[in-house]
């Protein structure tokens, strides 16, 4: 591939606008597509049945070519800065643990919104809790937004639960805002939450 479409491709997967973060027992580093342990666990986290339940993505990845342009998109978004995908990994053993991006930046009204996702295996050890605090934290200050978001579907009551840990008050419920499982031709409420650049810092277990 030659042109421009191929610098813009190349940038994608060399530029690293945005930082390593540490703390909590963990590290938000950046994604590799052309890593296959990388792949391997980005391939697992977006056909996991849990995460399938409560999220429906626009491209559907059912194999590790589609779980690697996937993932390329991603870094397509942190190349111009509008989106900052992290790979959550245990601090001390390098273990990837899920993922976490700050999404849809708009650095003009400094908003942006935040989702995740933890590996079957990572589960029940505040993970989510852990890198939600860690990225909100920096969003929040070095990033310099004044709002971030965290949305998700009514009923899922762990994501409830990690939001007011993280300092993520529920704001109200949004009508038909997003997909229903499976499914791109219907949709169900979600809860919104959300936490200012104002808001105290919360403690996190």
């Amino acid at each position: 591939m030659n042109g421009p479409m191929a610098d813009i491709h190349e940038r994608s997967l060399t530029h690293r606008p945005f930082p390593e973060l540490r703390g909590h027992g963990l590290r938000l580093s950046a994604w590799d597509p052309e890593s296959r342990g990388h792949l391997d666990a980005w391939f697992r986290g977006l056909t996991d049945p849990d995460f399938l339940r409560w999220n429906t993505p626009l491209r559907t990845v059912r194999d590790m070519a589609s779980a690697r342009e996937s993932l390329r998109s991603k870094l397509a978004g942190a190349a111009n800065e509008t989106s900052a995908s992290f790979r959550i990994t245990d601090a001390a053993s390098g273990t990837t643990l899920g993922h976490i991006g700050v999404n849809e930046i708009d650095h003009v009204i400094r908003v942006a919104r935040v989702g995740y996702w933890v590996l079957p295996e990572a589960r029940g050890q505040g993970v989510a809790t852990r890198a939600l605090a860690l990225a909100a934290g920096w969003a929040l200050t070095d990033l310099g937004l004044n709002r971030l978001e965290l949305g998700h579907a009514l009923g899922h009551e762990a994501s409830c639960r990690i939001a007011e840990r993280c300092g993520f008050p529920y704001e109200g419920t949004l009508r038909g805002a997003m997909f229903e499982a499976g499914r791109q031709d219907a949709f169900r409420d979600v809860h919104l939450h959300a936490r200012l650049a104002s808001d105290p810092d919360p403690a996190v277990p």
